[in-house]
């Protein structure tokens, strides 16, 4: 029990001193140590406080670089969406495009037409369709009114299109001008070019010119267009002579062709 009790001394003596101290401050003998403690701590306490306010700007750092980030990593999740749904509607709206624009060459009322996307190129081009949706090796492969080539090989899911500009590949084909027409073979070289071989030097022909279908082959229609003269080549020892033909079109801008499957 006598520990549960303060000592009486101890006790009168803190009050005695809390008194000293009260009546020195009260007659301002304190105001020297009062001074000099507030130099001591007041760089301790602006110390602390400005440590704790870059502490709490370091903080507010962090935490706005983390939510700018998550926030640019939406952004942009939202904008490859953006891009990639544009992309498909521009896709879309080009093979509509395309589809209205072939309606107007080729009637589909007279041709039964199986739209196809071109989905390689090599020596040959890919197309995303095959027997499965009745494409047959021989057919015919257009867009709009020029002539693309025609199928050589089929899978269930795809095929591969003999191109005219394919060494293998030689068509009847004729130009067309206003003195006249020329007729001869067009042949694919170096699976780049066209030559129209087999030409009379009397027969018309000039830089220019349309090259058309003559439709001698099973397969194809007549008056496709095959391509367009760059050059003609004479010689008065040779019994013919030759034109060069190129594309109309670069095959690789294509975002859909057709298949002619009757």
């Amino acid at each position: 029990m006598g520990k549960v009790i303060p000592d009486l001394k101890v006790f009168l003596l803190l009050i005695f001193l809390s008194l000293v101290i009260l009546f020195l401050d009260t007659i301002n003998l304190l105001n020297l140590p009062k001074k000099l403690m507030f130099y001591i701590t007041n760089p301790v306490s602006f110390g602390i406080y400005n440590t704790s306010r870059n502490v709490s700007r370091q903080f507010y750092f962090v935490f706005q670089a983390r939510f700018a980030a998550q926030e640019n990593k939406a952004l942009k999740e939202q904008i490859g969406k953006l891009l990639s749904e544009n992309a498909e509607l521009r896709k879309k709206i080009g093979e509509v495009s395309a589809m209205l624009s072939q309606e107007k060459h080729l009637d589909p009322n007279t041709y039964n037409l199986l739209p196809v996307r071109p989905i390689g190129l090599s020596r040959y081009l890919k197309i995303d369709q095959g027997s499965e949706a009745g494409i047959k090796v021989g057919q015919a492969v257009v867009s709009e009114d020029n002539f693309i080539g025609k199928v050589v090989s089929v899978s269930p899911s795809a095929a591969n299109i003999q191109l005219l500009t394919d060494p293998d590949f030689k068509v009847a084909a004729f130009s067309q001008n206003k003195e006249g027409r020329a007729k001869g073979v067009l042949a694919g070289r170096f699976g780049t070019d066209l030559i129209l071989d087999k030409i009379l030097h009397e027969e018309k022909i000039a830089t220019g010119d349309l090259v058309y279908s003559e439709g001698l082959e099973e397969f194809l229609p007549r008056g496709l267009v095959l391509g367009k003269v760059t050059e003609v080549m004479e010689r008065e020892n040779e019994v013919f002579k030759q034109a060069k033909v190129t594309h109309v079109f670069d095959i690789r801008d294509l975002e859909l062709v057709f298949v002619i499957l009757e």
